[in-house]
């Protein structure tokens, strides 16, 4: 014990003895921060000494005094400017010049097939960092990236843990076929859609937190590298990967709750049997009950979730490596929605031969467990009878109060107990994922600026699933139940490339960099057969077996031709192969041509002190299309009846097979788009940002429409068909106001203006095709139009009159061609879903160790109809039959409608909206104890909606509002350790 004490005073000696000695060798450094090229003094330059919490800022004359120790090393940084290390030497004379780095022309973004530098880039092209990634409950990539990029639209489908996302860049090209962006991932172009179990979210079985940046290519010229998948614009994720740094283990723990927002604005219970009771008949008065049952209350709940991951990166003798394994468990704020899923992601990076070969293998696994709720308690919750207790008292039915008939069954038209469509529905999937990828670099050691690249990659995906309903339930109760599994259903992607790059400075002036490659993708598709069977094992339908098969070779080559670090070209050809079209259609040709000019570098502007770059840029290029459609749309193909629709030869039922309607001839859909910009940064770049203007028209569009009578097997047929046109203008800004060692202050704004115009619908020249019902429907009825003239999927609608106290009248509307009769002639075009304006702004402030950044995005002009408040906002909605009453919409008491006034456009709103997306408070801790650093965030997501749209959501991608699931308010709280 004597000597422990002993040894603890000899150590506090030795260190306070230790500590004054280097207190004694400080000595105070002085000196001035300067330009390397004007020798004008930098105020504001950031001075610290490295490892240590010692540092200020240069005064107005660029000069600074700090105290360090012979051999400690000074740090000098300034926005605008590479960084200078110096090592304290006494007798060192302090007079530094900061070169500066003018636009970060050194650093490099992930393009098609290859990296430039961001200062040689001649497209439009952004690149959004880990960095600067939305932060919080992230549960699919896209979300990383709302609101972030000028011209890129994420919509998600709904506040389901299971939605996914609608991702439009520039609004998509095309109006039947595809127009989802194509997403490629660490080099392997991934599959568009879907799969059973996982339909509308296959991009979130990628871990968010593995990716490192994610770059998106906005015109033809960076995009038409990918030919025919490219006309959508293209994303490109890259993931973390790891370094020859010394091992780094970081663990990332975010929890959360989630919480209902606005919901469908109802008739409250005492207002409800005021309507009832002055309104209704002594039999719809005599159906109201004695409760007071708040049926959302009962379908909604505080949803918790947790997202945690960890990492392992650094190097194992000289090998690069990462390894990451992450869980994420989310329940949804609608009772029995939940979305589990558990991943790993593995890279290695070794190379050899001093560096001439180098080797990246990766595999991502994914293992997605989800339950979907029945949504259709969203429905029932709002309009259910709120007099009406939530149990009968009785075992039938599950105990759930129903609707029921005279006979004890329940009525087939009424609405069902929306707590019993939850509980007594049973919907789970199982979905697996795994994605590979081997990429070969090998520089030629007789030619070093020549490089052979080489990727093979494979993504494998299965899916199956099974549904649930007892007997006894109301929901299906005159099918005796549900009880069947689906699939598996599996998709194969194989992808191989392959490519010569050469890169070499032909002397001090002239540079260029040259790819030549080849492609080869073939997907594979097969869907297991499989019946639907009740819960009592008698077999309700079959389904049939399924095999899709389609496969891309592509040959394609670029130049990038540099000239003095001024005048830049850009030329990219690439020519595509697929087995969706006849052997005359099948190759399509995609070439463009970009040119720049940073007119920054020009000797006539280098005295303007202000400017720190200024480009212009140019391009031309035509891109292609022919996801979305079918594999087999060409070939005539012929389907086997099911059962029940044999033709009988004497006592014997034989199948028969009817031929599909096909096309012979399909052929490419092409788009030709001009894109026009200018880059500025002024200030050493503290304030930069771009504008664009671009214009694209699509032909040959691949549509669904009307076939001539006669003419095909099917009313409608897939056929290449008319034209669209679009044009935008997008503005990016990003400023760093202040930056200094205890503040810094950035923040970046973008703007987008869309047009979208339909020039031509039809099959035959000359013949004029108007008014095709398009979008969703509300009991067949459809709200939306394609129109030759007009933005496609305009609301067509009659136009409401009204009284003179500004109330609706029923039935009235304006006669609009004058004839003097009112009938579908007087529909006409009003608004469209889609904004004319996207804005998107964020911010965020550091002080010392705390930083405190917000998101907001804003669409102006974007109109929804509110199916919603016609479906449930009439009286004559109260009662479908004799057995229930339903609730009405509050906006009944505005209306007084007796029935559905389906197209009326007084339904037809402005949902113009300002978001804040996310509010997040964070605190670095720093090192705590030597050990590990600790960093500490508080946050807020879908905090608030500014509308005037009276609807749940003003963001509905569709643009008709029939029964939304609500986005939920998140709070959570993350912690990240690294050690």
């Amino acid at each position: 014990m004597k000597n422990s004490i002993k040894i603890r005073w000899a150590s506090l000696i030795m260190f306070l003895s230790i500590s004054m000695g280097l207190f004694a060798q400080q000595t105070q450094i002085t000196g001035v921060v300067a330009d390397a090229q004007s020798g004008e003094p930098i105020p504001g330059v950031t001075v610290v000494v490295k490892g240590t919490q010692r540092g200020l800022i240069t005064s107005v004359d660029g000069s600074f005094t700090i105290e360090a120790a012979k051999g400690e090393i000074i740090v000098f940084s300034f926005i605008g400017y590479e960084p200078q290390e110096v090592t304290v030497s006494p007798d060192a004379s302090y007079n530094i010049l900061l070169k500066s780095d003018v636009v970060n022309m050194d650093e490099v973004v992930v393009v098609g097939y290859g990296e430039q530098k961001k200062g040689d880039l001649t497209g439009s092209v952004a690149n959004v960092s880990a960095k600067d990634f939305n932060q919080g409950n992230i549960s699919s990539p896209a979300q990383l990236i709302n609101g972030k990029v000028s011209g890129v639209q994420i919509t998600s489908g709904s506040g389901s843990p299971t939605a996914g996302s609608t991702i439009r860049i520039r609004g998509g090209a095309s109006l039947n076929a595809s127009n989802d962006p194509l997403i490629v991932l660490d080099g392997v172009p991934l599959e568009a859609g879907g799969i059973s179990g996982n339909s509308n979210n296959f991009l979130s079985l990628i871990n968010p937190n593995d990716i490192e940046s994610m770059t998106v290519l906005k015109d033809a010229s960076s995009t038409a590298i990918y030919g025919s998948r490219a006309s959508n614009g293209v994303i490109i994720i890259t993931t973390k990967k790891g370094s020859k740094d010394k091992i780094r283990v970081n663990v990332n723990s975010t929890n959360s709750v989630q919480v209902k927002t606005k919901l469908a604005d109802m008739l409250s219970t005492s207002q409800f049997k005021q309507v009832v009771n002055a309104e209704g008949s002594d039999a719809q008065v005599a159906l109201l009950g004695t409760a007071n049952s708040d049926w959302n209350d009962e379908v909604f709940q505080l949803a918790f979730g947790t997202d945690n991951n960890v990492s392992i990166s650094g190097a194992y003798k000289d090998v690069p490596f990462r390894f990451s394994a992450g869980y994420f468990n989310q329940d949804g704020i609608l009772k029995t929605d939940n979305s589990q899923r558990a991943t790993t992601n593995l890279s290695v990076s070794p190379s050899f031969f001093k560096d001439h070969l180098k080797v990246n293998a990766g595999v991502k696994t994914s293992f997605n467990k989800n339950r979907f709720a029945d949504t259709g308690a969203i429905w029932g919750a709002a309009t259910y009878n709120p007099t009406i207790p939530v149990y009968s008292g009785s075992s039938d039915f599950g105990g759930y109060t129903e609707a029921i008939d005279g006979e004890g069954k329940p009525v087939t038209s009424a609405v069902l107990n929306p707590l019993g469509l939850l509980k007594q529905y049973s919907s789970k999937s199982d979905v697996n994922r795994i994605i590979g990828n081997l990429d070969v670099d090998y520089k030629l050691p007789f030619l070093p600026e020549l490089k052979l690249h080489a990727t093979i990659g494979y993504d494998y995906a299965e899916g199956e699933g099974e549904i649930y309903v007892p007997a006894s339930a109301a929901q299906y109760f005159l099918t005796d139940g549900r009880d069947y599994t689906y699939g598996p259903q599996k998709k194969e992607n194989r992808l191989l490339t392959t490519y010569l790059n050469y890169k070499k400075n032909l002397n001090e002036n002239n540079s260029v960099d040259v790819t030549l490659g080849y492609d080869y993708q073939y997907w594979k598709n097969t869907t297991s057969a499989y019946n639907e069977y009740n819960t009592l094992e008698v077999s309700q339908s079959s389904i049939a077996a399924d095999d899709q098969r389609h496969t891309l070779l592509s040959y394609y080559g670029r130049l990038n031709y540099n000239l003095l670090s001024r005048y830049m070209v850009t030329a990219t050809v690439r020519q595509d192969g697929t087995s969706r079209f006849n052997s005359d259609n099948r190759w399509g040709t995609f070439p463009s041509v970009a040119l720049a000019w940073r007119l920054s570098e020009e000797s006539w502007l280098a005295g303007i002190d202000i400017l720190s770059n200024l480009k212009l840029r140019a391009s031309f290029g035509i891109t292609g299309q022919q996801e979305g459609i079918g594999n087999y749309n060409y070939l005539p193909v012929y389907t086997i009846s099911q059962e029940g629709a044999q033709y009988i030869f004497g006592n014997t039922a034989v199948n028969t097979y009817r031929p599909e309607a096909y096309v012979s001839d399909l052929k490419w859909e092409s788009t030709e788009a001009f894109n026009y910009g200018v880059d500025f940064g002024f200030f050493n770049n503290r304030l930069s940002g771009s504008v664009e203007y671009y214009t694209r028209k699509t032909k040959d569009l691949l549509a669904t429409v009307p076939s001539p009578a006669g003419t095909n097997f099917d009313k409608q047929i897939l056929t290449n068909v008319g034209n669209v046109d679009s044009e935008g203008v997008e503005l990016s800004l990003n400023a760093t106001p202040i930056d200094n060692t205890n503040w810094t202050w950035d923040f970046s704004f973008n703007a987008t203006w869309q047009k979208q115009t339909i020039k031509n619908l039809s099959i035959i020249p000359g013949t004029e095709i108007t008014n095709t019902p398009a979008g969703p429907t509300i009991d067949s009825y459809y709200f939306q139009v394609l129109t030759e003239g007009y933005s496609p999927y305009m609301f067509y609608v009659y136009h409401q009159l009204y009284d003179e106290s500004g109330r609706p009248i029923e039935g009235a509307y304006a006669d609009v061609n004058n004839d003097g009769a009112i009938n579908s002639a007087d529909l006409y075009r009003y608004h469209s879903p889609a904004p004319e304006y996207i804005l998107g702004f964020s911010t965020s402030v550091r002080y010392k160790d705390w930083s405190l950044s917000t998101s907001l995005r804003s669409y102006i002009d974007n109109y929804v109809y509110n199916g919603m408040a016609m479906n449930a906002g009439t009286f004559g909605t109260m009662s479908y039959n004799a057995y229930q009453l339903n609730n009405l919409h509050k906006s009944y008491l505005e209306t007084g409608f007796q029935s559905r006034q389906y197209l009326s456009d007084y339904y037809v709103e402005n949902a113009s909206f300002i978001k804040m997306d996310n509010l997040s408070l964070s605190y670095n801790f720093g090192r705590v104890k030597d050990m590990f650093n600790l960093n500490l965030t508080a946050m807020v997501q879908n905090v608030f909606t500014i509308t005037n749209y009276s609807g749940v959501d003003p963001e509905i991608s569709n643009g008709v509002d029939r029964s939304f699931y609500p986005r939920p308010r998140i709070f959570s709280l993350s912690v990240g350790v690294d050690f």
